[in-house]
């Protein structure tokens, strides 16, 4: 059986670092909030080149605090994609605002920045991207319509650790970055976790009362909070991951070329464009046999996934909202085509050949 993501293997590779990791934590009795914790948010904000970085309990919550502490709130607007996870749209339903949804660009399957304006109304009060898969959105451009417009831009990073703009990391160009530490993802813990990444104290330390019920300590409670903080344990964890992870984000875009260069005859494949620096948290196909292929794979023992079959405008949970099937018609297409393959970093070339073999056979 060929996994989507190996974590098993991975772990072996790195299992000693891990258990005196633990051992260390274990040994000091401090769970929560402990110096792991400061030390992980420390790097990370160095390694995106900002000021601030709080960790979370889930990316969810990272884009939830984040939408709370920059303001936004009941009534207001949040453009965003309808081509994503649905705890993007989750987070700004949170905060009591509404997300309007512009459809996505057909190549890379991330937010048309070219159909932003056209969405903007006088409730609108932030645009929030999502750099799917691992590639970068277009923030070149949404950055000069925010800024244009006086809107905020909160970065959804999920699926990016790592990827760059000309050198620039995402989650650092808007007024906060989301990440996801989702086991997973290219950098994941060993449970849930999240983080914030941004470039303003003020907001950055909103987000700490936040996390922690809206308390600056000495139980003290300014305002209502939440109970959203990455434990001590997981950012240890996630130290350890990080010293590798431009390695596994190399290996990573290493495979990806490998998958390209024996299916690009035969399916759409992703693409990078100029500038971006793809990190492939997924490898993602597409194409009109994509059941015949998944079925396939599935007979060989080759998992494959469907990210994502029905646009969060189709969902039943958001029908309040009043979108109709056919208003994003390249999302929907995209739901139709799209198929993600086996990949992670210790994934080997003869695997990859196998699978591009049987895709082959198929198309």
């Amino acid at each position: 059986m060929v996994p989507m993501v190996d974590l098993k293997r991975q772990f072996q590779e790195i299992k000693e670092e891990i258990f005196a990791t633990l051992t260390e934590i274990l040994e000091s009795s401090h769970y929560i909030l402990g110096p792991k914790v400061e030390d992980f948010e420390k790097k990370t904000a160095a390694y995106h080149g900002v000021r601030e970085a709080v960790g979370v309990a889930s990316c969810t919550d990272a884009l939830h605090l984040a939408i709370d502490a920059l303001g936004i709130g009941e009534g207001d607007e949040v453009i965003t994609t309808p081509f994503t996870f649905f705890a993007t749209v989750e987070a700004i339903l949170y905060t009591g605002a509404l997300p309007v949804f512009v459809d996505i660009e057909p190549d890379t399957m991330n937010i048309d920045a070219g159909q932003i304006e056209a969405h903007i109304t006088d409730k609108t009060k932030a645009i929030l991207p999502v750099h799917l898969f691992g590639h970068p959105s277009d923030m070149k451009r949404i950055m000069k319509i925010a800024k244009k417009q006086g809107l905020k831009v909160i970065e959804d990073s999920a699926q990016s650790f790592g990827a760059e703009i000309d050198g620039r990391k995402t989650g650092s160009f808007g007024d906060a970055g989301c990440f996801s530490f989702y086991p997973s993802k290219n950098l994941g813990a060993y449970g849930d976790g999240g983080l914030i990444t941004l470039d303003h104290p003020k907001v950055a330390e909103r987000i700490r009362e936040l996390r922690n019920h809206g308390s600056r300590g000495a139980y003290r409670h300014g305002r209502v909070g939440f109970n959203s903080r990455l434990d001590e344990i997981q950012a240890g964890i996630l130290l350890v991951k990080f010293k590798h992870i431009d390695e596994y984000n190399r290996k990573r875009r290493n495979n990806a070329m490998l998958y390209t260069e024996l299916l690009s005859d035969r399916v759409s494949c992703p693409v990078e464009h100029q500038g971006a620096y793809h990190v492939y948290h997924q490898y993602t196909i597409r194409s009109k046999k994509r059941n015949e292929i998944q079925q396939k794979l599935k007979e060989r023992g080759i998992s494959s996934v469907v990210y994502y079959p029905a646009p969060l405008h189709t969902q039943e949970a958001v029908k309040f909202l009043g979108y109709q099937r056919g208003d994003f018609p390249v999302a929907e297409k995209a739901a139709r085509e799209v198929l993600s393959l086996p990949m992670y970093p210790e994934l080997e070339e003869k695997t990859i050949r196998k699978i591009a073999g049987i895709i082959k056979d198929i198309v």
